[in-house]
């Protein structure tokens, strides 16, 4: 009588079988035949079409995206076990060359940050030339202390000439506490001589209602960004649903996580699309202090350090504001003054 043939015994630490048609290493290589070279999300082991698909829908359909990625976001998106992410993260890293890089290489990335004018000449030498691609820069104070003024003239200066201290692009604009108001956006583009219909038709707007729709508008923001060429993302205010949705010290490390996770993705977008990000920030003043100015911002430590550029605005006498410049990563500290008028940022006269 014939034995009866054994079932293959799986070695220690062989992997089952993590997606449809394979392991989570993929098909093994015909023998004699080179690995295939990683161009793509598809190429990736444990990738299949549909699986792509499912990943380019949600955004991510670059190695560059997939290799900043979380595990989870790949798990929930494209539905695929957490042993077949890692991997799928780690491929995509390795495909890019991801990992130390003299400073030299560092230097001629950064060579590709713009910048966008404000306006004033003074703000600009200020934040050294410009609100910076690449990075979060945030501007904090009192009411009419100037943050949304701001706010609305980088929305036409950036799609300016670069020539003329624009990126030449669209922007993308996150009202958190509806005071976005386009008739202001028409004023400060007829005061350039700008077509304020062509302007008021690459600001694309949404009303965040809490914090979690505000997050969500921007984790779903990148076709959008792809599509229409944004150069610039303002969230004006980045604080105020934050704030409403979690009250009391015992909600406070849950908002933190939230905001933090919020900021990174920020980042993610200024880095993988060389834009810049613009936010505006709430206040609170310290009764402990009892000499000096009191006023602080509010996000705490998590957004002192995410935040690249923080200005500290407040009003002065009629039309004047003063800007001071509280933290940089390259820039002196310092302070100007500038007007807010009817034909938006300007310099004092």
């Amino acid at each position: 009588m014939a034995k009866e043939k054994a079932a293959p015994v799986m070695e220690i630490g062989e992997e089952e079988p993590d997606f449809e048609g394979g392991s989570a290493q993929g098909p093994p290589p015909t023998v004699g035949e080179p690995p295939k070279k990683i161009m793509s999300v598809s190429d990736l082991p444990g990738i299949s079409e549909g699986i792509a698909k499912k990943l380019a829908e949600a955004g991510y359909d670059t190695l560059d995206q997939v290799a900043k990625a979380r595990r989870i976001e790949l798990q929930e998106i494209g539905g695929i076990g957490e042993i077949t992410a890692e991997k799928v993260i780690e491929e995509a890293k390795k495909a890019l060359g991801m990992g130390f890089e003299r400073a030299d290489a560092v230097m001629t990335r950064r060579l590709a940050i713009e910048r966008i004018g404000t306006g004033s000449k003074e703000l600009d030498a200020l934040l050294g030339g410009g609100v910076e691609t690449q990075s979060i820069t945030e501007a904090y104070g009192k009411y009419s202390s100037g943050k949304s003024q701001l706010a609305f003239q980088l929305c036409v200066n950036a799609q300016l000439p670069k020539e003329q201290g624009g990126l030449d692009g669209a922007v993308l604009f996150v009202d958190t506490e509806n005071t976005f108001r386009p008739e202001r956006i028409i004023q400060m583009a007829k005061a350039r001589d700008l077509d304020a219909d062509a302007v008021l038709k690459r600001i694309f707007v949404a009303r965040a209602f809490n914090s979690d729709h505000q997050s969500l508008l921007i984790e779903k923001s990148d076709k959008l960004i792809r599509e229409n060429g944004v150069r610039l993302i303002i969230i004006d205010s980045l604080m105020s649903e934050f704030r409403s949705d979690y009250i009391g010290m015992e909600m406070l490390a849950r908002r933190q996580q939230s905001l933090n996770r919020h900021l990174h993705q920020l980042q993610k977008l200024a880095d993988s699309h060389n834009l810049a990000v613009y936010v505006t920030n709430q206040v609170m003043e310290k009764p402990g202090i009892l000499f000096g100015d009191p006023t602080v911002p509010i996000g705490g430590n998590v957004l002192a350090h995410q935040a690249t550029y923080r200005v500290y605005l407040r009003r002065s006498k009629e039309d004047r504001r003063i800007a001071k410049l509280v933290d940089s990563p390259s820039l002196p500290d310092g302070e100007c003054i500038f007007r807010v008028t009817e034909g938006g940022i300007e310099d004092m006269k």
